[in-house]
């Protein structure tokens, strides 16, 4: 890749072009001390990366993200060094388009191999979506033999990359806390920022949101985001647990995964959607939903800070319903109503 470093501080700078260029294949093509130089950097020579800083004077990192995404759009990381204090921050970059989030302190030293690991870990994760954004879908096959009238509320599956959390903001402010459906939530982010995630969009909403744990039953008029750095389903109890397996799938945790186990696992009424994001992760679950006679749903590309995974489930007929950001909770809201009217019949 070809990568771009926007900070403050040139030890920082200097630090992380050290690291990139001594241990990975990736090259560092132009830095930048503030926003308003990246945003012009980024327009003259846009780079397949850009690690940026989150606390700058003048233009912070959150306009700047928005900036870059809306003229010269390209993979965005974001550092700081403060994760707690500047979750709002964080997540409001995320809105704009940045792809994911890492902690600054796991840079502090290029002789600690773990911290050294994770942050090159990072960029290969990062490599590998934007690679993965460019390979063919396969459809998958036919689901048969599934009921629809076992369980006696619907779920709703959510799949979401960059541009997420404010997509998921959105909608989820839209929802009435006398919700009668469960919703799970599968968003590309570190998990060290799940929690934060989960309680930046509980005070956006009615509804309780919370990070799935191992062994719990999804419940109505929740909501859960999935955690951890493994890949969420449900047992045959339909208990939530995590698998670590595939474990070189770059989407961790994937949308793929949960939407096909769901598409299986839950045999009453379904709804997927999948939202703003790069690579096609979830195209395929969301075909396997659809088979599964779910009601599916696709963020349109206007409303969309990056339109790749609901490209790739359109392409692949995935989609019952293309709608804008805007209109997907009242969508959403007549499909649940009429799946408990069926529930009650």
């Amino acid at each position: 890749m070809n990568i771009a470093i926007v900070n403050d501080v040139s030890m920082i700078t200097h630090l992380l072009s050290e690291v990139i260029i001594n241990n990975s294949h990736h090259k560092v093509i132009w830095t930048a001390e503030n926003g308003e130089q990246a945003i012009t950097l980024a327009k003259e020579q846009t780079p397949d990366m850009i690690i940026m800083d989150l606390i700058m004077p003048g233009i912070d990192g959150v306009e700047t993200t928005r900036e870059i995404m809306k003229n010269s759009p390209c993979a965005i990381l974001i550092v700081t060094a403060d994760m707690t204090y500047n979750a709002d921050m964080v997540f409001t970059a995320m809105s704009h388009g940045a792809i994911d989030a890492i902690s600054t302190p796991a840079l502090g030293a290029v002789n600690n191999k773990e911290d050294l690991k994770e942050f090159l870990y990072k960029l290969t994760v990062i490599d590998q979506l934007l690679k993965d954004s460019h390979k063919k879908i396969v459809t998958s096959p036919p689901i048969n033999d599934i009921s629809s009238d076992e369980y006696n509320y619907p779920m709703v599956c959510i799949g979401a990359s960059t541009g997420g959390p404010g997509a998921l903001a959105s909608i989820l402010s839209k929802i009435p806390e006398d919700f009668q459906g469960s919703i799970v939530i599968i968003q590309h982010v570190d998990e060290k920022f799940t929690a934060g995630l989960a309680d930046w969009l509980n005070s956006q909403c009615k509804l309780d949101v919370c990070v799935a744990e191992s062994g719990e039953p999804p419940q109505p008029g929740k909501v859960y985001l999935a955690g951890g750095d493994q890949h969420l389903q449900l047992s045959g109890k339909l208990h939530f647990q995590y698998t670590s397996e595939p474990k070189d799938y770059a989407y961790r945790p994937s949308v793929d995964i949960f939407f096909t186990n769901a598409a299986h696992a839950w045999k009453g009424h379904k709804i997927g959607i999948l939202l703003t994001g790069m690579g096609n992760d979830g195209a395929n679950g969301l075909l396997s939903l659809k088979q599964s006679h779910a009601d599916t749903i696709a963020q349109d590309e206007q409303s969309c800070a990056v339109f790749g995974m609901p490209r790739a489930a359109i392409q692949l007929d995935a989609a019952n319903y293309i709608e804008s950001l805007e209109n997907i909770p009242s969508r959403l809201l007549k499909l649940v109503s009429r799946a408990n009217r069926e529930i009650l019949q």
